[in-house]
């Protein structure tokens, strides 16, 4: 096959799925993985697609690979991501049994709850403060604590959440996108995040427009696991297969 041709198909097959990894690309075309790198590079030097660790993703999506701590994380679109947090807020009814996610979004709407006769379940250490001052029963998931997020992750907060069953769930999400879903950095937090969507009735992903088509290391559902809450969602792929909420 010559080099032009490979490199064609390599773009079909990001604009089908959105990322391609050198490894199954080396495999697909017999050759060696270094040719592979070789043909993204070039591609991504054409403005073709975005090379990335392992692979590359469709221009469409943006690969992330850091997060910001929380303190960053409240400076950021704030006015947007209040729309989305008293929109979250209205959701929530007196018999409600309620999650509500470690991030910026959600920490909003804990600053706004005037019902105090749901019960919370949190794994935000300063979501569960501003709940208890503000009279609201609330109960803090046991784990490992995440410093630069004030969130509690891992094996045992997903084990602790086995306890409950929620009417309700908030999360938060890094990234959206059509083939990848819900993503986000930590594959611990990714760990509780699909646990607390399990286990709950409804769940609702709170993410302000800069969140789609960006993807992250971990999955932790597919668009279909959670309505979306946004200001603004302007990607049609997105609206065509999620059910999604625009506040503003």
């Amino acid at each position: 096959m010559l080099t032009h041709e490979r490199r064609e198909q390599i773009l079909g097959l990001l604009n089908k799925n959105g990322t391609v990894s050198v490894t199954e690309l080396a495999i697909m075309f017999e050759t060696s993985e270094s040719t592979i790198r070789r043909d993204l590079a070039a591609l991504s030097d054409l403005g073709k697609l975005n090379k990335v660790y392992g692979g590359a993703t469709a221009l469409s999506e943006e690969f992330g690979k850091t997060e910001d701590r929380m303190e960053a994380k409240t400076l950021k679109n704030v006015d947007e991501k209040m729309k989305i947090a008293q929109y979250a807020v209205s959701l929530i009814n007196d018999d409600d049994s309620v999650f509500i996610d470690a991030g910026s979004t959600t920490y909003l709407m804990t600053t706004i709850i005037d019902n105090c006769r749901a019960s919370f379940v949190t794994n935000g250490i300063a979501h569960a403060k501003e709940l208890a001052a503000r009279g609201c029963r609330v109960f803090v998931l046991g784990g490992e604590l995440k410093e630069s997020t004030g969130a509690i992750k891992g094996l045992m907060a997903s084990e602790n959440l086995q306890s409950y069953n929620f009417s309700k769930a908030f999360i938060g999400a890094n990234g959206v996108s059509v083939k990848q879903g819900f993503t986000t950095p930590d594959p611990d937090e990714a760990m509780l995040k699909a646990a607390a969507i399990k286990r709950s009735f409804v769940s609702y992903v709170l993410c302000d427009r800069t969140k789609f088509n960006k993807v992250f290391a971990v999955s932790f559902g597919k668009l279909d696991a959670a309505a979306i809450v946004t200001d603004r969602c302007e990607d049609e792929m997105i609206l065509e297969n999620a059910l999604v909420k625009e506040v503003n």
